[in-house]
């Protein structure tokens, strides 16, 4: 069982098999749509401007956190069973949102932490997130620079 506190519900989930499956049919369908979205954007907007900033990112990043905050919301409705939840939230939030973009669900954590009124915890997460990520991109690239 997995509770999700900030919504008031407790979750029943599918065996590991069944859950892996469902990730990866969402994810599988999440990356190729971040993939032709990114490709409209950069179609829509010129392949000059997308050269000198990331459209097709912002756009994938801001419309995956509104998908996940709607799922999130029909999660809250009444009448949801734990089990239809479940599948819905490895389907589609970890598995097609997650192959979509990740930045949806540091959103969907971070908008939760707020919402728990953990204003310490969310600063820190968004914090560390942030800085972290380009020190260990950044990290990575220079071991790949001097291996080559």
């Amino acid at each position: 069982m997995r509770s999700l506190k900030g919504l008031g519900m407790t979750l029943t989930a599918p065996s590991p098999l069944a859950a892996s499956a469902l990730v990866a049919a969402g994810g599988a369908v999440g990356a190729v749509a971040r993939y032709q979205l990114g490709r409209l954007v950069t179609s829509v907007i010129s392949p000059r401007a997308a050269e000198t900033f990331p459209w097709g990112t912002l756009s994938v990043n801001l419309i995956g956190s509104l998908l996940m905050g709607g799922l999130l919301g029909w999660f809250a409705r009444p009448g949801i069973s734990s089990e239809t939840a479940e599948t819905m939230r490895l389907l589609i939030g970890v598995g097609l949102l997650g192959g979509f973009t990740t930045f949806s669900a540091f959103s969907a954590e971070m908008v939760t932490m707020l919402h728990r009124g953990q204003m310490v915890d969310a600063l820190l997460y968004g914090s560390v997130s942030l800085v972290a990520g380009m020190a260990a991109l950044a990290a990575g690239l220079v071991i790949a620079q001097s291996m080559s």
